[in-house]
């Protein structure tokens, strides 16, 4: 008889499941290579060439990406900034040799966001030459006021801290002195991949005033910029979108959904819950990536974006409650620690998830990967990486 039970039990293990109990009580567990998997705001990628990680995409049916459409981001930021010139006066150009310079804060040159946002910003001005590496640029030109101005990048810069940390703020305040005394009167505009850098620029004692400083992420403090005049624009990323995203797919994932429903329910039409995420997303079957849309925010429409409103189509739900551990890539981004950790820990119990967040230090991968633990308690995951390219050492530890 126990040899009977015993080659039962083994054939119940078969296919990664194990079935406890009786025919009423049956219990099914589900291996963590089996489980749901969300990659969010740092997309697998090749740190050099940007191609997408598809290994890690692919990990297992139940692995996605959540974040947003980041080459139309970039060209959300070039317009915002062309735009903006194109209405100012001829005293941008601010010592007259009819050229506009300007400075720019490159968050991470490996990383496929920063790399859209400064494409896009150099072709809106015409410097881009086919590299959004520091200094490989080109002379190009902008209307101001209706006139045509050659346009120059006095300097771009990657603004890593001393501890290796990536989009940092100080290493941009610090940056924007030696650009000021560097430069002086030739800057006539600064910009920014995130605002992070771009609220560090301002913090310089000698930034000079009246220079127009774009920035990207529409963050509260950047949002409250605007308002005070002292910042000219940012890009909202949709971070409610994205982090409600994040949590619809795998609050999909989890209740077993499969095909295109992983996708649309939540989002186009209403989930079995009755939540659906109010703005529009995009899915992008090659990549297995939901989007979030960007829009320019400037002194026009500032007001729109301040911080304290949430997606009225997320209520409360009586989804079971299933536990996700998550991991963000630096406690000190402004934008995730601001904007993005809030934004899930609102919308989380509303879908019944139950958040564990572990962050790291923006430099060592480690910082993270050490904390990704205890995986058998948890029901799915959901990965901020600290590299673009880690994602193998996430699902490595996934595989047991």
């Amino acid at each position: 008889m126990k040899r009977i039970v015993a080659g039962a039990l083994a054939l119940a293990c078969i296919g990664g499941a194990v079935f406890a109990g009786g025919a009423k009580d049956a219990k099914t567990v589900v291996l963590n290579k089996d489980k749901p998997l969300v990659f969010f705001n740092r997309q697998p990628s090749d740190p050099v060439s940007g191609a997408i990680d598809m290994d890690s995409m692919n990990w297992n049916a139940n692995t996605y990406y959540v974040g947003f459409d980041a080459a139309g981001g970039g060209a959300v930021q070039g317009k915002l900034i062309t735009d903006f010139l194109a209405a100012a006066p001829a005293t941008l150009d601010r010592n007259g040799d009819g050229i506009i310079g300007y400075v720019l804060c490159i968050g991470d040159v490996g990383h496929n966001d920063s790399k859209a946002r400064t494409e896009g910003i150099r072709k809106a001005l015409g410097t881009w030459d086919g590299s959004t590496d520091p200094g490989k640029v080109k002379e190009g030109s902008v209307n101001v006021g209706g006139k045509t101005y050659k346009v120059v990048e006095l300097e771009g810069k990657a603004m890593t801290g001393t501890d290796g940390s990536t989009w940092n703020a100080n290493a941009a305040t610090e940056a924007m002195g030696g650009w000021a005394t560097k430069f002086g009167t030739q800057i006539d505009m600064v910009v920014s991949n995130n605002d992070g850098m771009a609220m560090g620029c301002l913090q310089a004692s000698n930034y000079p005033a009246g220079v127009p400083i774009f920035g990207y992420d529409a963050n509260a403090d950047a949002i409250e910029a605007i308002g005070a005049g002292k910042l000219s624009g940012t890009v909202s990323q949709n971070v409610d979108a994205q982090a409600a995203g994040t949590l619809q797919v795998l609050r999909n994932l989890l209740d077993g959904l499969t095909g295109a429903d992983i996708y649309t329910k939540g989002f186009s039409e209403p989930d079995q819950w009755g939540n659906k995420i109010t703005p529009a997303v995009d899915y992008r079957s090659n990549e297995k990536a939901v989007m979030a849309q960007n829009a320019g925010v400037n002194s026009a429409n500032w007001k729109q974006y301040t911080a304290g409103t949430r997606d009225g189509g997320i209520k409360q739900s009586a989804a079971p409650k299933k536990k996700v551990l998550l991991t963000i890539y630096n406690s000190a981004d402004n934008f995730l620690s601001s904007s993005y950790l809030p934004a899930l820990q609102y919308y989380a119990p509303l879908m019944g998830i139950d958040l564990t967040v572990v962050q790291g230090d923006g430099q060592n991968e480690s910082s993270c990967l050490d904390k990704f633990t205890n995986l058998n308690n948890y029901d799915a995951y959901a990965i901020n990486m600290v590299k673009t390219n880690s994602g193998r050492d996430y699902t490595d530890k996934l595989k047991y």
